[in-house]
């Protein structure tokens, strides 16, 4: 009865649902079927599950260790045990092959298939060649015996420093906790948060997504609080405005810039050919007819790389008859339609960017100059406000398509992050407007007084932060911030819309697949169910740790 008692209330129900739950899936072919695809999972992936819970286990039983040897209340007996866990976890890595298969796994998905000579083309789970699993043993004959002799070392170290009589200054004892620390630490969040586990593709880009996210937008909110809460200065205002006529200096630079002229040459009874690197305002221009004399229908437009290319299809009498070409390069006995001068795209989206740099800053400014407050506090407020007015899924949308598309563009396809990287950018951007608001909540509830004290004992305004405010705060917004993480878990679902394969898009193509009603969307819902309740639940174990009274 203890134990019924200690359950939240809404996990009861699930627990007593949970037969029926089970029954479902194991009687019914259409639910299993279902919750396969929807979980990710791969066919022959079950090779894969010792290796990842054995790597798991060693890492964790590391850091158990560091954990337990810090505690407050000393634990020997645990420390002894993991330390035993974690030895006896890396000496299986050692002596068998069980972890090979799941590394194997992980660098085939690590890889582009179309491009890399590591995997098998056309194979499906993928699979890494002869040589390429060769090379792969030979990296695994050398990391995990060097990982083996880090783990001893650092473990000799800790059990070495904790015999003295303050373990915390002892020279071992920290090297020790450096060492297992960054070693178990880095191969476990590899494993949970990076790793591509193959027997449950679709879960683990759920949880990875809204983890990242959550982390992001956190870190997001923190820096739009900090925006908010600094001091005004005429040094300040001095400075924006500064960077607000040098911004407009460079805009008008840039806009300034000699224009190039172009010629509508030829006749419009085919395609118009267009040259590459024309300016897009002209290429529209041409297309729907909007020039003096142009066709009120859209007229056909074919790309050539350069003007002689178009020159000689026109020659050709072929689908072309006219072409839009740098004036220089127009032949003298062509007929001329349209003569027109433009500035070239670059200069064009430069200077335009920079104008709307300098705007934005010259408004912070005034803003900044009238309510005398910094402009980056007026900055941070107007972000905050404005991502709460636009909708979860325009936010996935915009940042997804047009935004990623346009920074692809400016950098000439070197900045050109995967779906799942937009998503979660777009996502912690959309939650760091509302936990800005906690976090500004919390800090505003820790009494002046109190950052007044830590004034007169001399901390600045970092260490007070960092000693008196955050640590109070933090225990005030525990609540709140246990609902986004919530709310964004189930929110991930929107990321479908970018065609990434996690819980719902799994969902949606099994279920245009099999035709199944009910099936697909039931096994999605006790999935999320379930892992909104997990989530409730590690919330509800924070908030006792930390003592948060609810009032």
């Amino acid at each position: 009865m203890s134990f019924v008692r200690s359950v939240r209330p809404s996990n009861l129900v699930i627990l007593a649902a949970l037969p029926f739950i089970v029954y479902l899936f194991a009687s019914s072919g259409d639910y299993q079927r279902a919750l396969r695809a929807i979980l990710g999972i791969e066919p022959g992936s079950g090779a894969y599950v010792p290796g990842f819970l054995l790597l798991t286990l060693a890492f964790s039983a590391g850091l158990g260790v560091l954990v337990l040897s810090r505690a407050k209340a000393a634990r020997p007996r645990l420390t002894i045990v993991a330390g035993l866990v974690a030895f006896v976890a890396t000496a299986a890595i050692l002596a068998g092959d069980l972890v090979h298969p799941f590394i194997a796994s992980v660098v085939a998905n690590g890889v582009d298939p179309f491009k890399s000579d590591l995997v098998v083309k056309g194979v499906t789970p993928r699979q890494l060649t002869e040589a390429a699993d060769l090379m792969v043993r030979g990296v695994e004959g050398w990391l995990w015996p060097a990982y083996a002799v880090l783990l001893l070392a650092g473990l000799g170290l800790l059990f070495t420093g904790s015999r003295a009589a303050v373990p915390a200054e002892s020279p071992a004892y920290r090297a020790g906790s450096w060492i297992t620390g960054l070693v178990n630490g880095a191969g476990l969040a590899f494993v949970l948060l990076f790793a591509y586990l193959a027997f449950a593709s679709g879960l683990a880009t759920t949880i990875r997504a809204a983890i990242a996210a959550y982390i992001l937008a956190a870190i997001l909110g923190l820096v739009w609080v900090g925006l908010l809460k600094l001091r005004y200065t005429r040094r300040n205002l001095v400075t924006f405005a500064v960077l607000t006529a040098v911004f407009a200096a460079l805009s008008a630079w840039f806009l300034l810039q000699p224009k190039d002229g172009y010629v509508l040459a030829g006749t419009l009874e085919g395609k118009v050919g267009i040259v590459t690197n024309t300016p897009s305002g002209l290429i529209s221009a041409v297309r729907f007819g909007q020039y003096e004399g142009g066709p009120t229908s859209e007229t056909a437009v074919r790309t050539f790389v350069t003007p002689q290319q178009a020159i000689e299809a026109i020659g050709k009498k072929e689908d072309v008859s006219g072409a839009l070409l740098p004036a220089a390069t127009v032949p003298a006995d062509w007929p001329r339609l349209w003569q027109v001068e433009a500035l070239n795209d670059r200069d064009r989206a430069t200077g335009i960017t920079l104008a709307v740099i300098a705007i934005i800053i010259g408004l912070l400014t005034f803003g900044g100059f009238l309510h005398r407050r910094h402009p980056l506090s007026i900055g941070s407020e107007f972000v905050v406000d404005t991502i709460r007015g636009i909708p979860m899924l325009v936010i996935v949308l915009y940042v997804g398509l047009p935004l990623s598309g346009a920074l692809k563009d400016a950098t000439a396809g070197v900045f050109d992050p995967p779906n799942l990287m937009r998503g979660i950018v777009a996502m912690a951007l959309a939650y760091s407007a509302y936990l800005a608001e906690i976090f500004r909540s919390g800090i505003n509830a820790i009494p002046a007084g109190q950052i007044e004290a830590a004034g007169s004992l001399g901390l600045n305004r970092w260490q007070t932060a960092r000693l008196v405010i955050l640590p109070q705060a933090f225990r005030i917004v525990i609540p709140p911030l246990g609902n986004e993480l919530i709310a964004i878990l189930k929110d991930t679902s929107l990321l479908s819309i970018l065609s990434i394969r996690d819980i719902t898009q799994r969902m949606r193509e099994f279920q245009s697949a099999s035709f199944l009603p009910f099936a697909p969307y039931n096994s999605a819902a006790i999935l999320y169910i379930l892992l909104t309740l997990a989530a409730a639940s590690l919330i509800s174990l924070v908030e006792k740790k930390y003592d948060v009274k609810h009032r």
